[in-house]
This record gives C-alpha cells, sequence and structure tokens, in this order.
C-alpha cells in the first residue's frame, strides 16, 4: 500500500479530497496528516468561500478522523524545528511524513518540497494527480472501481463519464484524466 502525507492544499478542493479518501477506503493509499495540516485547509476554505457550512466543515473532519484511525499524526513536532525547506512554513510536513514514515508527500506546491531534501529521508513529493495515478497503476481493477463508485455517488447533479473527466481536469490532474480516457468504455 501507499504510504502518503497528504497537504494541505490537496485536502482543500473537495473533489479532490473525496478521490483521495476513497482510493484510502479501497485500501490503495494509507495516508496521513495531522491537526496542523487540517486545520490549515479548513481554515483556508472558510476564508476564501464563507458560504461554506462550519458544521458541515466540522463533520467532514470527524469523518476523515472515524474512517481513519491511524492517519492522525502525533508528536513529530521536535522534528520541524531541524527540517530545511524553501519555505520553514512548511518544515511540519515533512516531519509528519517522517514521523509517519511516509513514502510520499502529495502537494500541489512541489517546489517547496525539494527532492533534494526529501531523499535524505526516502519521502518524494508527488502532485496528486501523480499519487491517484500510481494508485491506479498499482491496482487499476480496484482504483477503476472506486472511481467509478465516487462518480456514481455524485447526484446533484449525476455526471456521465464524460463530464466526471472533465472535471478531474479541472482539478489538475492530466495524467489521470489522460488514463480514464484511455479507459473510459471499461468502466
Amino acid at each position: 500500500m501507499i504510504t502518503a502525507v497528504f497537504d494541505a492544499c490537496v485536502l482543500y478542493p473537495n473533489l479532490l479530497r473525496d478521490i483521495l479518501l476513497r482510493l484510502a477506503s479501497a485500501g490503495l493509499i494509507s495516508p496521513f496528516w495531522s491537526e496542523e495540516i487540517l486545520d490549515e485547509w479548513t481554515r483556508s476554505l472558510l476564508q476564501n468561500s464563507p458560504d461554506v457550512n462550519q458544521d458541515k466543515l466540522a463533520r467532514t473532519r470527524r469523518k476523515m478522523d472515524f474512517h481513519f484511525p491511524n492517519s492522525l499524526v502525533q508528536n513529530y513536532e521536535p522534528l520541524t524545528s531541524t527540517l530545511q525547506l524553501p519555505d520553514p512554513k512548511d518544515r511540519h510536513v515533512l516531519a509528519v511524513a517522517i514521523h509517519a514514515k511516509a513514502e510520499y508527500i502529495v502537494t500541489f506546491n512541489l517546489k517547496h518540497f525539494p527532492q533534494s531534501e526529501l531523499q535524505h529521508y526516502g519521502i518524494e513529493s508527488i502532485s496528486p494527480d501523480e499519487m491517484v495515478l500510481r494508485a491506479i497503476q498499482r491496482r487499476t481493477n480496484r482504483a477503476m472501481t472506486t472511481i467509478n463508485d465516487h462518480r456514481l455517488s455524485l447526484t446533484r447533479p449525476t455526471l456521465s463519464a464524460s463530464e466526471y473527466i472533465a472535471m478531474l481536469e479541472k482539478q489538475g490532474l492530466p495524467k489521470t484524466v489522460a488514463f480514464l480516457r484511455e479507459h473510459e468504455n471499461d468502466a
């Protein structure tokens, strides 16, 4: 199973968060995060979208805790100050990954997590697109079923496979979209 820390920026978009968590629920990814990461994405979402219901957001976090009880990493803080990254505000994410013994940090901010720093810890930073694609490539049938189930769970509005793939493209998942377009009729 792939072990990965989800940076706040990949938990922020609802659709992307749902896909990653569904792949995790299917046993394809073992996700990790910290209270600091969770606070960061929820705080940003509330700042940028004042219409977001705070109770619904709190419910989402409780569901994440319930469905992934081993994902919350604690006691990583002493590592934070010892790490070097281009943006010191991201050191806590690397500390979480080291403490959790994760293989990957999933982020849109790849420049914030240079391989030259991460390689010392056996960690790689990858985009959410690359993470989803790797999950698909490792266990294609299970991942494709999970992705199709996700599409079918969306009811406001319901989406055809093509419409769903177009939404994934808007989420910044071009490699995943290319794979899914190749296999669109397989689902």
